[in-house]
């Protein structure tokens, strides 16, 4: 077991593909997620288009610590960047794309805000910037999101259906699929407090928009048109406020990562990240030294 450690927080991370060979890629997970959720089968789409990838769970999920009987807010998306920073560290990557999903896209955001020497490009996706203007749920997903933890494991299994059936993609709706994903997910860790806890830290931490203008880290934002979890518009101001960034809509996609989609948000996040690495590089210069020495 890999861990990295953040002050008192350790952090579970593990790797694909060989730092010497692949650009690094630092996938950070959304609200109550796993890393797991970023499924292997998907890690290895990523090495196969030049990166080593790296996921870790988040603090208050997964193998990392939680923070039980903490008052709220225990913390907030400051730190949980911190933790990103930490996993970079015990890995010994100096500099990393990075890309978050949901509350992962608010941390990245953070990451380009705080920590910026230390990213070599940007991917927030089906997130948003904290302004309480966009990126709002529909009312169906803020019930369901807001009602009370299900208990044992077939309610949560049936939780996460019904979640995917209120902001999943419409098209890409698989329950064999889901339902072993979340089983899987449920025998490795059920931490419903941990989700609140994570709540709690977005809403402590506010609008992000007046400091992402000063972002000059390369900046990708995906946001699929059919999300009913963060509204599109979350997305499209991400991508007006930081200066330089590219937006794409992603048709059909909701507020999940099918595999059907995979091939597509590698494609994209492989142009992106590639191509931001190359133009950091002077004409005819080998690619840059992205480990700790």
């Amino acid at each position: 077991m890999a861990s990295a450690h953040h002050g008192d927080v350790e952090l579970y991370y593990e790797t694909f593909g060989s730092v010497a060979d692949g650009e690094p890629l630092l996938l950070v997970n959304g609200l109550g997620s796993q890393c797991i959720n970023y499924r292997a089968e998907w890690c290895e789409l990523f090495v196969a288009a030049g990166f080593f990838v790296i996921r870790f769970d988040n603090r208050d999920v997964g193998r990392s610590t939680k923070f039980t009987g903490a008052d709220l807010p225990a913390y907030r998306l400051t730190d949980m960047a911190g933790d990103a920073i930490a996993v970079l560290d015990a890995v010994g990557v100096e500099r990393a794309h990075v890309l978050g999903l949901s509350m992962g896209g608010m941390i990245v955001q953070t990451l380009a805000i705080e920590h910026p020497e230390r990213l070599r490009s940007l991917t927030s996706m089906m997130s948003t910037t904290g302004d309480p203007d966009v990126g709002q749920p529909s009312p169906e997903a803020w019930a369901l999101l807001r009602s009370p933890a299900p208990s044992g494991r077939d309610g949560y299994i049936a939780r996460q259906l019904d979640g995917s059936r209120t902001w999943g993609t419409p098209a890409c709706f698989d329950a064999d699929r889901i339902a072993r994903n979340a089983g899987e997910a449920y025998d490795r860790c059920f931490c419903p407090d941990g989700q609140l806890r994570q709540m709690a830290a977005i809403g402590a931490s506010g609008s992000r928009t007046d400091a992402l203008r000063s972002v000059r880290v390369p900046t990708l934002v995906l946001h699929g048109d059919a999300d009913r979890l963060v509204d599109i518009s979350g997305g499209r101001r991400t991508a007006e406020v930081i200066p330089g960034a590219r937006f794409v809509v992603i048709e059909g996609l909701g507020h999940d990562y099918p595999p059907a989609y995979w091939d597509r948000i590698v494609s994209l996040v492989a142009e992106h990240a590639l191509g931001a690495s190359a133009l950091s590089r002077p004409s005819g210069s080998p690619p840059a030294a992205t480990t700790r020495r």
